[in-house]
């Protein structure tokens, strides 16, 4: 079963369901960061039914993987609207209580996550869950995080991944890797923000006694790319987007990827996505960049490069127009430094 995201349900209170989160359980994972996710999700959907015009939640339910006379399926153990059809939006994969050269690759959960991220599904995965999803090959050329006790093994045993365990959360909008084994609060924080706004995510993060993960968030709008469209080819190619953001995207060459005439991929990709391939291109390396300074100390010049940007003068004035301040001035207000720094 691979139940997909489409629109925004409507629960029987009223409230706009803005989306469904999958909680996958599989053999030695870590139940209390299951447990918990709930806990996060249900706290920001009772405020945002209250304080958000209009009242909207986000639906939870949990997913295993169970024998069947065919052989192992996926099953819905539990559902927070269990009336609804199932649109999965996102699904979290959690950390393992075992190492991972310890744990199991179940063939069915691998192709059943691959299924879902073809249907435009945000997947997600925490610690040495990042393991289990990584077994679908979806986070190769792509820059992932996971326990810095395991990235060594992860590099090893799949090459092609850009391992960095120097950061908390990798959100690449349509794939999100969290590093330790608690990194889940910053994960389901960011996801609160992402379906329901910052003064939600805020609101959350006060009541659970937990820093937000990203002060960005709360100020800027996030580019979240639409993922569920519906439209395989454009999918195939933001997928291509988002893992090469360096390298120059001629529109000319996306459409030969997928067969278009260059006029028609136009369309279609306008239609799918809300934004032309430019602006998409230019939104999502914006996005990028802002990660970049928020929590590396690199330099301006080498940030703009390792988004495709080789004129940095053209890079600061396309992040002024996007963000309303320069690069400089954005890491002073939200980098590591201005975390660090003494209260006034």
């Amino acid at each position: 079963m691979s139940p997909t995201a489409t629109g925004p349900h409507v629960d029987e209170t009223g409230a706009r369901v803005v989306g469904e989160i999958g909680l996958l359980e599989y053999e030695d994972c870590q139940v209390s960061a299951i447990h918990g996710l709930r806990d996060i999700f249900r706290v920001a959907s009772e405020y945002a039914v209250e304080s958000a015009d209009p009242p909207s939640v986000i639906r939870v339910s949990t997913w295993t993987v169970t024998a069947a006379e065919e052989g192992p399926v996926m099953v819905c153990s539990s559902d927070t609207h269990p009336d609804l059809e199932h649109r999965l939006s996102h699904v979290i994969i959690p950390p393992s209580l075992i190492v991972p050269e310890l744990m199991t690759s179940v063939s069915e959960l691998t192709d059943w996550l691959a299924g879902l991220r073809s249907g435009g599904t945000t997947l997600c995965a925490v610690c040495a869950g990042v393991f289990v999803l990584a077994e679908t090959h979806l986070l190769d050329s792509r820059d992932a995080t996971t326990h810095w006790a395991f990235a060594e093994e992860l590099a090893r045993r799949y090459p092609k991944i850009r391992v960095d365990a120097s950061r908390m959360v990798i959100d690449d909008l349509d794939i999100v890797t969290a590093a330790g084994i608690l990194a889940w609060v910053d994960l389901g924080l960011t996801l609160v923000d992402r379906l329901l706004g910052p003064s939600v995510m805020v609101h959350t993060a006060r009541f659970v006694l937990a820093d937000p993960p990203r002060r960005r968030q709360s100020l800027y709008q996030e580019f979240t790319p639409r993922l569920q469209h519906g439209d395989a080819d454009i999918r195939q190619v933001q997928a291509q987007l988002h893992a090469r953001l360096d390298e120059p995207h001629p529109v000319e060459r996306l459409a030969r990827t997928v067969a278009m005439h260059p006029r028609t991929f136009q369309r279609r990709f306008k239609e799918a996505t809300g934004l032309t391939a430019t602006e998409y291109i230019q939104a999502a390396r914006i996005a990028k960049a802002r990660e970049s300074l928020e929590l590396t100390n690199e330099p301006v010049a080498r940030i703009s490069r390792g988004v495709g940007y080789l004129d940095v003068s053209n890079f600061r004035r396309l992040f002024q127009r996007a963000t309303g301040v320069t690069p400089s001035e954005y890491r002073n207000r939200f980098g590591i430094a201005s975390r660090s720094s003494p209260a006034g």
